[in-house]
């Protein structure tokens, strides 16, 4: 996760393996931008999707939010590969289900049976 250090600066802020971790850690003054890998597929195969969360808590003020347009083309340019965006401000749009199913949908052509995770 990239996280705004003060007004002008991103950092790094972290890097796990639990979804809720970082899903608790967005709080509604932060902006910050998730690179998250979820393992996806029906069950005939798997495979690892990717999303980039761009987060804006629902205090921070319109030209904070803004100024996180023009940030999210430089952190473009280092987080290039991804199946989906999803920009959020709120704990609801960011569940593991919410996920899961922006990246299905992103994913195209459907050939299991069916049976998903």
């Amino acid at each position: 996760m990239l996280r705004y250090a003060d007004d002008n600066s991103i950092t790094l802020a972290g890097k796990g393996e639990d979804y809720d971790d970082l899903r608790n850690s967005l709080g509604e003054n932060d902006r910050a931008f998730a690179f998250v890998r979820i393992t996806m597929g029906d069950e005939l195969s798997k495979r690892a999707k990717f999303a980039l969360i761009t987060w804006a808590g629902s205090n921070v003020g319109g030209i904070k939010r803004a100024k996180m347009s023009t940030a999210k083309i430089v952190v473009k340019q280092v987080i290039k590969s991804f199946a989906a965006e999803i920009n959020a401000t709120d704990h609801a749009e960011v569940t593991l289900d919410v996920v899961k199913d922006v990246l299905l949908k992103a994913g195209g052509a459907n050939y299991g049976t069916g049976v998903r995770e």
